[in-house]
């Protein structure tokens, strides 16, 4: 049993960088290797900012692979196709021969049983796999065409104790690996990874990163226990910064007291998402002016602290002039500076995005009877925070800061709240809005950006998202839905294109409005699937959904996922089903207008006026429609139909009163599509 041991040893690597390549190849490798018949027991792969290291332990040094049949173009392909296959396989016309499979007749041959060096195999899979790497950024150097995260500086391959000899690009594998301190480079030749891992910890490099974070980790409790902190830190944060130390220490700091008369989220910004340290919070949840930074190496002098505490304190000096600069800045005053920033190209300014606003939330406010007033001024100011330096000198805070600004000039706290409420949710684990002044500017806010970019056709295609629409889409989503919104986005979509069109942006696409519905009702499928919703039910209930009342749509899930394995869901299929089924096989010439003169059996009447009874509480206009009570009732047309079935024939000598009769089931379908289109459910044709 033999060991691979390959390092790839670079300039400083971004900490996002790592974690995503780390993930790609331990799943890629792993692959391969189990493809190519590879036998091993485990494979690691480490990371710190300067190496990636890929460990494979108690490799089998042979790999076996067994005699298979290998399949080749499908028969019937011109000359040329065959040639080509056998030429590649280097085989004969003899060895080719042809067999029968699910998708038709293909040719084959058997290739033999054969015995490989697993350290050849090794090579091609690892070449395979590096160059193949998704770097979300990478550089290339020199005049070498070789990508990598940061330019690529030297490879070591160890397999057995003795070098793997390959090249990638312009470097040729090594047997000895690189360290570099204060700008002295030395190297040491290596046998195993633990003569590596010695020689990487004897020169204070940690090279396992779960080392590294229980390493710091460890002393971010025992602090915290003696200082009575709250043992709670953000946890990308924490993958970060081991992502980018080899050696990590812990340094207790703290910054002036007066700095925390700021707004928490400037002094939290200012720690993690400026410098990359761990702002402290007492037993009571309190921000304090203590803190943690993980440094590289030990700070035996101070220095390091020192400079460290400084850059904070100055940080935190700039912010505290900003914030009481800007806090006094009158936010309706600042509307009219929104003309300066730019919305996009084609869609005008901020300015134009908050007159919108403004007059969508107007409209919501009196579908869902909340206060006007109050809507119309939170959608007005809710992006003039954008105008401030203190936003500028920290974007990731827009809306919390214009929240404490609306606060401190005296705006009503519903009002305040929305300008940091509509952005929400900013992740998939993200609160909600949960006020209506906030919720309702929220969810117009979303819907006119996405309306905006598909009026100018810059939609959503494959992987590619790059303005985030999906996840503004399902963001107004879970706003609607779990607030409990009536509300069809469908009215509302076409009024926010004529506000756009008001301000003279060119619609590019006709189809905006049809396309922004499809749209929703795709991303709406993940949230009914992340509530345990069955696929058919979904497709069957989006299939019948046309007035962009998503909560409404949400409600028939439910009800439907509820009983559809209970006496009255299974009542509703199979009533749907018998008729269904006998239409589907007359065609689709029917349109379900039955002509109630041409009945002949009390059996009719009674199903025509069961359906009329059940259209008129469907088509009823209620908020909250009561969907349980509705769907009891088509479990109740199971005795009409069934009266039906058994006492009528619908296939009658008389053509016309034939015909009525399908008309009437048709009515029946087209009833109960309504509800759902429970011609998509399972199980139904």
């Amino acid at each position: 049993m033999s060991e691979l041991l390959v390092e790839f040893y670079s300039e400083e690597i971004p900490s996002n960088l790592q974690s995503d390549v780390r993930k790609q190849i331990n799943e890629r490798l792993k692959d391969s290797l189990n493809k190519e018949k590879i036998i091993f027991n485990n494979m690691i792969v480490y990371s710190c900012p300067t190496r990636l290291t890929i460990l494979i332990k108690d490799i089998k040094d042979k790999v076996k692979i067994p005699a298979r049949e290998i399949r080749g173009p499908k028969v019937g392909v011109i000359d040329d196709v065959l040639n080509n296959f056998m030429r590649a396989n280097n085989i004969n016309k003899a060895q080719i021969f042809k067999k029968h499979t699910e998708k038709g007749d293909f040719h084959f041959f058997k290739k033999d049983s054969a015995i490989f060096d697993a350290k050849d195999l090794l090579i091609k899979e690892l070449l395979n796999i590096i160059s193949s790497l998704r770097w979300k950024k990478s550089m290339r150097w020199s005049n070498n065409d070789l990508h990598w995260g940061r330019p690529l500086r030297s490879i070591m391959a160890i397999y057995n104790g003795k070098i793997l000899k390959f090249t990638y690009g312009h470097l040729n594998s090594k047997d000895f690996t690189i360290i570099e301190e204060n700008s002295i480079e030395k190297s040491k030749k290596i046998h195993s990874f633990e003569e590596y891992d010695k020689f990487l910890s004897d020169n204070n490099i940690v090279l396992d990163q779960e080392k590294r974070k229980k390493r710091f980790l460890d002393k971010f409790e025992k602090i915290c226990k003696s200082h009575k902190y709250k043992l709670n830190f953000k946890t990308s944060l924490i993958e970060e910064v081991n992502n980018l130390v080899d050696n990590p220490n812990v340094l207790h700091l703290s910054f002036h007291k007066k700095y925390l008369e700021l707004p928490n989220e400037i002094i939290i910004s200012t720690l993690e998402s400026h410098q990359r340290y761990f702002p402290l919070f007492n037993e009571k949840n309190e921000l304090t002016n203590n803190f943690f930074v993980v440094s590289n190496k030990a700070d035996k002098s101070n220095l390091i602290k020192d400079g460290n505490r400084r850059v904070v304190d100055a940080r935190l000096s700039d912010a505290k002039f900003f914030w009481d600069k800007d806090k006094s800045k009158n936010l309706i005053k600042q509307i009219s500076n929104l003309k300066k920033i730019t919305f996009y190209d084609k869609l005008g300014t901020i300015f134009d995005k908050t007159q919108r606003l403004r007059k969508l939330c107007a409209w919501v406010s009196d579908e869902i009877n909340i206060n006007k007033e109050k809507v119309e001024i939170a959608a007005s100011i809710c992006k003039s925070d954008l105008c401030s330096d203190l936003v500028n000198e920290y974007p990731d805070l827009q809306g919390v800061m214009g929240k404490y600004f609306a606060l401190a000039q005296g705006f009503e706290s519903d009002i305040s709240n929305a300008i940091s409420d509509h952005y929400l949710p900013i992740g998939n684990d993200s609160l909600l809005p949960k006020k209506p002044i906030s919720y309702t500017v929220s969810i117009v806010d979303k819907l006119d950006t996405l309306i905006g970019f598909f009026m100018i056709n810059e939609k959503p295609t494959g992987s590619k998202d790059p303005f985030a629409l999906r996840r503004s889409a399902i963001g107004l989503l879970k706003t609607v839905i779990e607030n409990k919104i009536n509300l069809k986005l469908g009215d509302l979509i076409s009024y926010n294109i004529k506000l756009y069109e008001e301000q003279k942006v060119i619609n590019e696409n006709k189809n905006t409005e049809l396309e922004i519905l499809s749209f929703l009702r795709e991303r709406v499928k993940n949230i009914f699937k992340d509530k345990k919703i069955k696929n058919d039910i979904i497709d069957a209930s989006i299939s019948s959904h046309s007035n962009g009342n998503f909560y409404e749509l949400y409600k028939k899930n439910l009800i439907m996922n509820k009983y559809i394995n209970k006496e009255i869901g299974k009542n509703v299929v199979s009533s749907y089903k018998r008729a269904f089924n006998i239409i589907e096989k007359e065609g689709d010439e029917f349109s379900g207008r039955p002509d109630a003169v041409l009945f002949r059996k009390k059996e009719e009447n009674s199903l025509f006026e069961k359906l009329n009874e059940i259209r008129k509480s469907i088509t009823v206009n209620e908020d909250n429609k009561d969907f349980e009570k509705l769907l009891v009732n088509l479990s109740e047309t199971k005795i009409v139909t069934d009266s039906f079935f058994d006492n009528v024939v619908v296939n009658d000598k008389n053509i016309d009163i034939k015909n009525n009769r399908l008309e009437l089931l048709k009515m029946f379908c087209n009833t109960f599509n309504t509800f759902i289109n429970f011609s998509k459910l399972e199980g139904i044709s």
